[in-house]
């Protein structure tokens, strides 16, 4: 499998009220999709033509300590200024995934209030645009227990499946696999990153080649439940 991973630029500036499938439609006319395409936008942009921005009053520090804890079901961990907080997504993430990067001054964004949804109109909108089939990823930037850095995960999803489970197939040299599950759209994710980043202000890239499994797999798939989790 070779993979093409092209950014996607001349998007511009996204505001709250602005129709984000129309300018990825602009954006994306010079790269003419194609059938089996994969689009992956960062979080930031959909959450502000969403609207979920919020202007900060008062203390911003505080502001933004109460802002968490109402944007999180449950607090996970605190260490000095930072928090791991569980949103109601099901995620567990820093600051419940509350952003003051690439944001307007005095502003902070939060994340889509449904981001598998959102990875659907996103999806229908360009399929339609283009007469293509066309996969749509949601990513985010997040931490990971035991590994230093940061990496783009998959928090939503439409148009394949999240997970490549590999259990009862065999490796190369016969062994049964017994466990092994991939997580595809976050590795996906993670590979836009690659041209994508804060400081560049490209939101959004087109992968061209991945052959895996197409369907219904949403980016709920790849929340683990808290009975599976053996860390809280």
């Amino acid at each position: 499998m070779n993979l093409e991973i092209i950014p996607v630029t001349e998007i511009g500036a996204v505001a709250p009220g602005d129709d984000l499938a129309a300018l990825l439609a602009v954006a994306l006319e010079p790269l003419s999709p194609s059938s089996g395409d994969v689009l992956v936008v960062t979080h930031k942009i959909v959450s502000k033509a969403e609207g979920a921005v919020v202007h900060i009053e008062g203390d911003e520090e505080g502001f933004r300590r109460r802002l968490i804890e109402s944007e999180a079901i449950s607090i996970v961990r605190r260490r000095g200024g930072l928090i791991i907080a569980e949103t109601k997504h099901g995620f567990i993430c820093a600051n419940a995934g509350i952003d003051r990067s690439n944001t307007e001054p005095g502003t902070m964004v939060l994340l889509p209030e449904d981001p598998d949804r959102s990875a659907h109109r996103i999806r229908t909108r360009l399929e339609h645009h283009f007469s293509v089939d066309l996969a749509v990823i949601v990513s985010d930037t997040f931490g990971r227990p035991w590994r230093k850095g940061l990496t783009d995960v998959a928090i939503g999803l439409s148009g394949l499946e999240a997970i490549l489970d590999l259990k009862g197939t065999t490796d190369w040299s016969g062994h049964e696999l017994e466990v092994t599950e991939v997580a595809v759209a976050d590795e996906l994710a993670a590979a836009a990153d690659l041209v994508m980043g804060k400081a560049a202000g490209i939101p959004a890239a087109l992968i061209r080649g991945y052959a895996g499994p197409r369907g219904a797999g949403r980016g709920r798939d790849l929340v683990r439940p808290a009975s599976e989790d053996l860390f809280r």
